[in-house]
């Protein structure tokens, strides 16, 4: 796939697109960061043979232009010393020359269109990395509460919490029985001892009423 074609298809990519559609949006996003640093490696790395070869094109230009300012002195050499078949053919040179330069310049120029071009969508997809980075923080983050969410929901409507919640109402009921219980035998304990007492006391008045009569004949 050539570089400016993959280039195109990462920075024009909805990255918000993708990861509603993706089953797994946390491997998606970490694909398509592994995809962006990948592909910036290749740029800069495209980039970095673009500007060795310009380097090379610009030093053949100056060697280019050396040679024809040597066949133009050549040329006027031999033209001064009355050889003007000498001159013509220096001309010639500086001419073939001349055609050479023209397309080194020619090929300096596309190669500035490029770099031009590759600098542009450098800045897009480091954009776009940034942002896909930022999203990866924020996916993660979500991803972990929706998991410590689903963890606690899974446990609040366990069968084994109805289960326990169920026993402990069973034995809350048990303990609510037993102290009914001990109440109603506290309840005829003091209904008992109610009974002795008033026996206790009707034996009393008996004896105060015994002792009134006898008070009473005497007199």
């Amino acid at each position: 796939m050539n570089i400016f074609t993959r280039l195109s298809d990462i920075i024009n990519a909805n990255i918000s697109a993708l990861l509603d559609k993706a089953e797994d949006p946390e491997k998606m996003i970490r694909m398509v960061i592994q995809e962006m640093e990948e592909t910036l490696v290749e740029v800069r790395s495209s980039t970095a043979r673009i500007l060795a070869d310009k380097k090379e094109l610009t030093r053949r230009n100056e060697k280019l232009a050396r040679q024809m300012d040597d066949w133009q002195q050549k040329a006027e050499l031999a033209l001064s010393k009355g050889r003007e078949d000498l001159a013509k053919a220096a001309l010639l040179e500086k001419s073939a020359v001349n055609d050479v330069v023209s397309v080194v310049k020619n090929d300096m120029e596309k190669l500035d269109e490029a770099l031009d071009k590759l600098t542009h969508e450098i800045e897009q997809l480091q954009g776009k990395l940034n942002d896909a980075r930022a999203r990866q923080k924020a996916l993660l983050m979500r991803h972990k509460t929706t998991q410590s969410r689903r963890v606690v929901s899974t446990q609040l409507y366990s069968h084994k919490i109805d289960e326990a919640i169920n026993r402990f109402e069973h034995y809350e009921r048990k303990i609510d029985v037993l102290e009914s219980e001990i109440e109603a035998q506290q309840i005829g304990a003091h209904g008992i001892a109610a009974e002795f007492a008033a026996l206790e006391k009707e034996g009393k008045i008996d004896q105060e009423l015994a002792a009134l009569k006898a008070k009473l004949n005497k007199q």
